[in-house]
């Protein structure tokens, strides 16, 4: 089973897909940043982020998805932003008839840190470390990784294996 975790925005979405083998070991495949164009009208923004997330999801065949929950932000403008955003990761789903499942900030950090109030620094160090890569990915797709991982682990997986992974 794929897992494709996504970390969604209108700027920047990072994804991580992990792969969950049938002993319930976990396996990095790949991850990255979608660069939407700061600049560009949203409208536009939204169509390139559900193109290109189209691409990873046709490229990598994940079997579910996990995307970041809405959370109570200060920002009006920016909640509805991410909202829009993950609009377009809900339809998506839809679309491919993948499963969707959603997880707060402070579910995925206690997952994958150990606490709900780690720092995006702790996060990509866990995720580093936990992939088996080189040097920790990008803000963005370490925390579309550990999304990822988040699923898996609440789907009962239980171990990393190194046979197999891309490093980034």
């Amino acid at each position: 089973m794929r897992i494709l975790g996504i970390d969604p925005g209108t700027r920047l979405c990072g994804y991580g897909v992990i792969e969950v083998e049938p002993a319930g070991q976990l396996r990095y495949v790949e991850c990255g940043v979608m660069q939407l164009g700061e600049g560009r009208p949203l409208p536009m923004r939204l169509r390139q982020l559900f193109a290109d997330l189209g691409e990873v999801v046709g490229d990598l065949q994940p079997n579910e998805v996990a995307l970041e929950a809405i959370f109570h932000g200060k920002h009006t403008q920016a909640a509805l932003r991410l909202g829009h955003a993950r609009g377009v990761v809900m339809l998506l789903c839809a679309q491919a008839e993948l499963r969707l499942f959603e997880y707060t900030p402070a579910t995925v950090k206690r997952a994958v840190v150990g606490h709900g109030r780690a720092s995006k620094a702790q996060v990509q160090q866990m995720v580093r470390w936990q992939c088996g890569l080189r040097s920790p990915p990008a803000p963005d797709a370490a925390d579309a990784l550990a999304l990822a991982l988040c699923h898996a682990y609440h789907r009962g997986a239980s171990a990393w294996t190194t046979r197999n992974r891309r490093h980034t």
